[in-house]
């Protein structure tokens, strides 16, 4: 296993990566730390973009037998991870190869007996998730800091906060609907019961204080503290079961945004950080949508008591979407496994229907950014 070079800031132009002319499977898709960018895995290879504005910054096309699986930035630098995938994969996928975008070369790898779930980045750790372990290692030199087991875990499920100096790990327990959260810099490890069915999604926010959780049911999402495991805020993405794709807090965690296969983006907000950040405060700028009924949530069912969404955004139902807030104010972007791309924004006084800003097709050879 080789050592990573020092980090430095990825080419925007590389005027050898010209698109190429043949059609890509879009085989994953995630955004960097920041939400400024995204990586697309596809069965050629894979592929940077930046958010705004929107534009790509380069791919490398690695032709047929060139899958890409899983593909991971770490922020806007040259070293990026991925893991090979498809029909046809460009390494085992039981490898994460770290890739040097400078050199154009993989300057480290990591081998495992199982397939790699999941890969997760920040500025010292790399961390790896497979089926029922996640191996946390130094970036620097590649050596194995912590191994976790978990409970089954397809999905590759893992989070961390991008603070410097005190990560926060976040990752599905040994029990179903039960949440794993590792304070390193206290070497404490908090286990929250988030839901009775299993887990299917989380978030956290940068600093690793605020966990938003969803299960399989897809109904509720909970919000929790992580130092001390308690629940914030529940909130109804719906009454109906859903598939919830993805789950994220704004840069001020003011907000949340959810995707799921219902085809629609909710946002929601957020009524803990005052909370958090000045424990006197009592009030909140923008009360959250309550049922006027909660003031008897004790008597009533807990369906009235939840918090339901501020703002929507439809979208082809049954399709898989990510979402992240963008850096204009109340903006959230929202990328789809056919390719799609649309920034749009919601009003945060009055909510209602997301207004649609931009759309692109970023799997679309001829279209030029």
């Amino acid at each position: 296993m080789s050592q990573t070079p020092p980090q430095q800031t990825l080419d925007s132009d590389d005027p050898t990566q010209s698109p190429d002319s043949h059609s890509s499977t879009l085989l994953h898709l995630s955004f960097n730390q920041d939400s400024g960018c995204f990586a697309a895995a596809t069965d050629r290879g894979f592929r940077i973009y930046n958010c705004d504005p929107f534009r790509e910054i380069f791919r490398r096309d690695f032709g047929p037998g060139g899958g890409v699986g899983v593909v991971h930035m770490l922020f806007r630098c040259n070293i990026l991870a991925f893991v090979g995938g498809g029909s046809d994969p460009r390494y085992p996928p039981n490898k994460v190869m770290i890739w040097d975008d400078h050199e154009s070369r993989c300057i480290g790898e990591l081998s495992f007996r199982s397939e790699v779930k999941g890969v997760r980045l920040r500025r010292d750790r790399i961390v790896v998730v497979l089926a029922h372990k996640i191996f946390v290692y130094n970036l620097s030199d590649l050596k194995v800091l912590h191994q976790i087991e978990t409970i089954a875990n397809p999905k590759g499920l893992c989070e961390l906060s991008h603070v410097s100096g005190s990560m926060v790990l976040v990752c599905p327990g040994l029990q179903k609907g039960q949440v794993r959260v590792e304070h390193y810099a206290s070497k404490r490890t908090k286990f929250i019961t988030a839901h009775d069915s299993r887990i299917a999604s989380f978030a956290l926010t940068h600093d690793g204080r605020l966990l938003a959780t969803a299960s399989s049911k897809g109904t509720l999402v909970r919000l929790f503290n992580t130092l001390d495991a308690s629940l914030l805020q529940e909130l109804r993405r719906g009454a109906d079961r859903a598939e919830i794709y993805s789950l994220a807090f704004s840069p001020t965690a003011q907000w949340l945004a959810v995707s799921s296969d219902k085809g629609t983006v909710h946002v929601f907000n957020l009524k803990v950080p005052s909370a958090i950040d000045t424990p006197h405060s009592t009030s909140h700028p923008n009360p959250p949508a309550v049922s006027s009924l909660s003031f008897i949530k004790g008597v009533l069912p807990k369906y009235f008591s939840s918090e339901w969404s501020v703002a929507q955004f439809r979208l082809q139902e049954g399709l898989q979407y990510i979402v992240a807030f963008g850096h204009q104010k109340n903006t959230v972007v929202i990328l789809g496994m056919d390719g799609s791309f649309y920034r749009c924004q919601f009003d945060s006084a009055t909510g209602g229907e997301m207004t649609q800003l931009e759309y692109y097709n970023f799997l679309k050879a001829e279209e030029t950014f």
